[in-house]
């Protein structure tokens, strides 16, 4: 499947943005599917998946209560909700799609989009 992402941008602290992340292929709407985040010098870390079918989500303790991702599997889409943006989350995000078909949890990463920069201002 191949991935593409958007709506990256400059926003001031406590603002918020949506991420969104494009599916194409011809099982796309059928992978567990997830956000990562790399700032400079920093390692790439996870930040939030949804199963499949939507059904589960998680996320990293960092941006729990701010952050919400969301699917929908019509648009092939998956969606990250960021609201109360602080200068730390500041980073390139990445979506990644699972490999494996109907997968609930986002372990065996088989596709990464190209990145959508998210800059917070202080």
């Amino acid at each position: 499947v191949q991935l593409q992402a958007s709506g990256g941008g400059l926003v001031q602290a406590g603002d918020s943005l949506r991420l969104s992340c494009v599916a194409s292929g011809r099982t796309a709407s059928r992978y567990a599917m997830g956000w990562f985040r790399q700032a400079p010098g920093k390692e790439r870390e996870f930040v939030a998946g949804i199963s499949w079918n939507g059904g589960s989500t998680y996320s990293a303790d960092s941006v729990e209560g701010r952050f919400t991702i969301s699917r929908d599997n019509a648009k092939n889409t998956v969606y990250l909700q960021m609201n109360s943006l602080k200068p730390e989350d500041t980073a390139v995000y990445y979506c990644a799609a699972d490999r494996r078909v109907d997968s609930t949890l986002l372990l065996d990463i088989g596709s990464w989009g190209q990145g959508t920069q998210v800059t917070v201002s202080s």
